[in-house]
């Protein structure tokens, strides 16, 4: 058997979930702390997450409806990682570093066009 790449990978069990809860809060953290944009999306998950809830008429509805939200978080949270990593190689103006931007904020806008699509559809019917 070989050794790990990362002196992280061999942890296992109870540990390993701990570390991960933790780095996982600490990304969180780190994305309301320095991203605009997931701090605002938190704001309307708050806002819509409750209201979808109390909307959708059947737990499949509701489940599309939160879904739906949270969607968002994710692809803000991958969007904001995939900047941090750029950001962290190179500030210089490139035109790939400007495509892999590009297509992390069009993921968000396609995840945010989702949520509209969603609600609409479960609530016209």
């Amino acid at each position: 058997m070989s050794e790990p790449v990362s002196p992280y990978k061999g942890k296992t069990g109870l540990r390993r979930v701990l570390n991960a809860a933790g780095y996982s809060w600490a990304g969180l953290s780190a994305a309301f702390r320095h991203e605009d944009a997931f701090r605002q999306e938190v704001f309307l998950a708050l806002l819509l997450i409750p209201l979808g809830l109390f909307l959708g008429g059947s737990g499949i509805e509701r489940a599309l409806m939160v879904g739906a939200v949270l969607l968002v978080l994710i692809v803000e949270l991958l969007n904001s990682a995939l900047e941090a990593a750029v950001d962290r190689i190179s500030l210089e103006h490139h035109l790939l570093i400007k495509r892999a931007k590009d297509m992390g904020s069009a993921a968000v806008m396609i995840a945010l066009v989702n949520v509209m699509a969603v609600w609409g559809l479960v609530l016209l019917g």
